[in-house]
Formats: structure tokens, C-alpha cells, sequence
């Protein structure tokens, strides 16, 4: 599950991942270009980044400051939590770097498992090298690689399973009325 700028305040809200996002230290709209350095690389994002790739995304936002208190922060370096940090273009994580006074210069995170990943600055905006950076699609084909290597993932809830298959396929179960229930999409 990936959460872009919005999307991540909406992980974090519900839980999926931890902390909260309040307004930027400088209370005003954030429209750049940023450096980050990838501090993780064994999920379903980051496998195509290598550990201290220094990559460039740009930022849009007004509610962008990750907060962690103390122990949440020590628990999420400790768990290898923090995805990508906000960087100068030598890598080093510096207040000069941190456009919106994440703690830590965090810009995204992700669950213990990998599979969630929450983040500030916007990949599909960095998709295409005319635009100003390609680095963003890598994360996009990070996550057709992880789904390639799964060909068979199952999300469940307390009360609903959805299975998703090879070709797209659907199955749901979500009381013994609907089993085997099945939607394809093309």
C-alpha cells in the first residue's frame, strides 16, 4: 500500500504506520524540488534504490512535518522504519535539507514488513528524466517486481478476505453469502 503526500496522512491516521503529520515549522505551502536519501531497500518499494542513492523528488505541501515522539523514533530506528530522509546533495541530513521540519529529516516511512509505504515528496511527479528527474519510477517498479515475485497476495481483514491473483482477478469472501464471489478487471 503506497500513501503520497495526503495518502501518507491518511497511513498514519488510521494507524497503518506510525507517528502524525502536522504543519510545516514555516506555516506556508512547500512546492520543490528536494534531495533524499533512501535509508531502506528490502521492501516493495525500494528494492531498484541502493542504500545512500541520493535521489531527487519534488515536494507540494502545507501539512508535511512528520512527528514521532522520542520513544515511537527510537522504536522505528530500531525496526528500520524510516524509508527516505530529506538530504543536501551530499547526503547528510542537515536542518538546511529539511524543508518542512520533519524530525529526523524524515520524508517517508515504512511498516515493519515493508508492504505500507507513507511519504511527502511526490514519485509520480519524478517519473519522466524531461520533467527534471526520473528517480520516482523506480519505486513504481519496485512495486511491479514485488507483485511479479508474490504472484499471489492475500490482504485480510477480521471480517473479509480479498485474494488477488495472477491477471488481475478478484476473490472475495466477506460472509459465508458472498463466497466465492469473483470480479476480473481488465
Amino acid at each position: 500500500m503506497l500513501g503520497i503526500c495526503n495518502g501518507f496522512q491518511i497511513l498514519v491516521e488510521s494507524g497503518l504506520l506510525p507517528g502524525a503529520l502536522r504543519t510545516n515549522e514555516y506555516p506556508k505551502f512547500c512546492c520543490r524540488w528536494v534531495n533524499l536519501r533512501v535509508e531502506k531497500t528490502d521492501t516493495a518499494f525500494t528494492s531498484k534504490f541502493r542504500k545512500g542513492e541520493i535521489v531527487r523528488m519534488p515536494i507540494a505541501h502545507k501539512e508535511g512535518n512528520f512527528f514521532a515522539d522520542d520513544a515511537t523514533l527510537r522504536g522505528m530506528n530500531s525496526n528500520r522504519e524510516i524509508a527516505f530522509r530529506y538530504v543536501d546533495s551530499d547526503g547528510d541530513a542537515v536542518p538546511d535539507s529539511n524543508p518542512n521540519g520533519s524530525v529526523a529529516n524524515t520524508a517517508g516511512v515504512v511498516n515493519t514488513s515493508g508492504t505500507v509505504l507513507g511519504m511527502m515528496p511526490h514519485p509520480e511527479r519524478a517519473s519522466e528524466a524531461v520533467l527534471g528527474s526520473d528517480d520516482g519510477l523506480r519505486i513504481f517498479e519496485s512495486m511491479v517486481e514485488y507483485a511479479d515475485a508474490s504472484r499471489d497476495i492475500s490482504v485480510s481483514t477480521p471480517k473479509s478476505m480479498v485474494k488477488v491473483s495472477p491477471g488481475l482477478k478478484l476473490l472475495f469472501s466477506h460472509t459465508p453469502n458472498y463466497q466465492n464471489q469473483s470480479a476480473s478487471y481488465h
